[in-house]
């Protein structure tokens, strides 16, 4: 298998509080050709700060994998979909994938389709 430019896709990582949260969330993106595929991993212990105080708390991460042009439109989504008042959307390139993976990838969030 060799690998090839993956520059027009992304993952992006957005941690929630539940699994049904993440599965619910998970479900509406690829439900709307917004992310080709969600993984839910978890539970995982974040510890950051919040009001002025160090937290910590069991969450699930949500590995979402995309094109970077719908990133604006997901981004708005997860932010009208997620129970928290500010939550994690962090978007990192894909610099590099198996051809099959990201032809499936784009085809799975042709929104033309939707």
């Amino acid at each position: 298998m060799s690998m090839v430019g993956g520059h027009d896709y992304a993952v992006v990582l957005v941690s929630v509080g539940s699994t049904a949260e993440g599965e619910r969330i998970a479900e509406a993106l690829v439900g709307e050709r917004l992310a080709a595929c969600v993984n839910v991993v978890g539970p995982i212990r974040s510890i950051y700060r919040w009001d002025h105080a160090v937290q910590h708390d069991e969450e699930w991460l949500l590995i979402i994998k995309t094109r970077r042009k719908l990133l604006t439109a997901l981004e708005q989504r997860v932010q009208a979909l997620h129970s928290y008042q500010t939550p994690e959307v962090i978007a990192l390139p894909i610099t590099a994938g198996a051809q099959r993976y990201l032809n499936w990838l784009r085809a799975e969030t042709d929104r033309a389709k939707a």
